[in-house]
């Protein structure tokens, strides 16, 4: 018992967990539904919940997220789409942050030991909600890879899921509208989704540029010499003084 409960033993039933995911996601090729879409007569209310459920464990799975969210425009169009994608976002995300806090933390934290990773962690745990709303308004590090860091760190649950639940919505909602439109890419619907795309991808790189200095740990400046200690002190000089007869 002790064994199965070991930290490392954990870590690797979610890899071997991650893997049969991924393979099931290939064997099983869920993209079937832009082809097929939903059995006929399935209500449109509980075909956006089953689709919800299913994007979370995709996202957990590693699949990722913008397929999903052109998926989610194409079958169930802007509306509908996108909540389908943002509850799917944080089903994911909460499934990803349980597995990564319960079966990895305790192998993995350890290992958070350099500069950069040390004050990342810092940074979660004191600004959790507002650091995962930049890292969800801000496109970059993948979605299923920021969800398992963010286990590994000691940012809250409710900052985490409500960052996430807010800030996914801009960059989703541009996917979602890119795939319900994708039939006609030349629409303005299109064209604007696509490039709000392409600034966000832009102003990303360059907020994350220009902010990189915030994740350095502050040096504490070092301490004024005295003066009197930079000045050298020289032995006295003893001179031979002659002696009388």
């Amino acid at each position: 018992m002790s064994l199965l409960l070991a930290p490392w033993t954990r870590l690797s039933l979610l890899v071997v967990l991650l893997l049969a995911a991924g393979v099931c996601v290939v064997l099983y090729e869920p993209q079937r539904l832009l082809s097929e879409g939903w059995p006929p007569g399935l209500p449109v209310g509980t075909a956006v919940l089953l689709f919800a459920a299913a994007y979370g464990v995709c996202t957990a799975a590693l699949v990722p997220r913008p397929l999903l969210n052109l998926a989610s425009g194409a079958l169930f169009g802007s509306q509908f789409g996108l909540v389908a994608a943002v509850g799917g976002s944080v089903i994911g995300a909460g499934i990803a942050f349980g597995l990564g806090r319960m079966m990895g933390r305790d192998a993995l934290r350890p290992l958070i030991r350099g500069r950069w990773l040390k004050a990342a962690d810092d940074q979660l745990a004191r600004h959790g909600f507002r650091s995962m709303l930049a890292v969800r308004i801000f496109p970059g590090l993948p979605f299923a890879m920021a969800n398992y860091a963010a286990a590994l760190s000691r940012c809250g649950w409710l900052p985490f899921l409500l960052a996430t639940a807010i800030g996914v919505v801009p960059n989703t909602a541009a996917y979602v509208i890119a795939g319900a439109s994708a039939s006609s890419p030349t629409s303005p619907a299109f064209l604007a989704s696509f490039g709000f795309i392409a600034l966000s991808a832009v102003g990303a790189a360059v907020v994350a540029w220009r902010k990189r200095h915030r994740l350095a740990p502050v040096r504490r400046p070092e301490r004024p010499v005295p003066a009197r200690e930079l000045t050298a002190v020289h032995p006295p000089v003893v001179t031979a003084a002659p002696h009388g007869p």
